[in-house]
């Protein structure tokens, strides 16, 4: 959908509004993707790489107020994170 318009208001809601639509089907293909699970994976123009690893998170307002390194350890989280890195297939990695 494209809006012709000189006010920069209505152009912005436009444009985030084919954003949002571009997300949504970001959102579904992403899932796609994901269900291939881990490892290398080829499209016909594009190439991606899905991972999953472990992330540790350290909530820093918190270490800032007291840096004992029990208090780090008691406020770190680690959860699991997957990636898709996608890059053309004549590129890198």
């Amino acid at each position: 959908m494209q809006i012709q318009t000189n006010n920069p208001i209505d152009a912005l809601g436009a444009i985030k509004a084919q954003i949002a639509n571009l997300e949504a089907q970001e959102a579904i293909l992403r899932e796609a993707v994901l269900a291939l699970g881990d490892g290398k994976h080829e499209g016909e123009l594009f190439k991606v790489t899905v991972t999953t690893v472990e992330r540790a998170n350290l909530d820093m307002a918190a270490v800032r107020a007291k840096l004992s390194p029990q208090f780090i350890t008691a406020h770190t989280t680690v959860k699991q994170v997957t990636t898709v890195k996608v890059v053309a297939r004549g590129g890198g990695a």
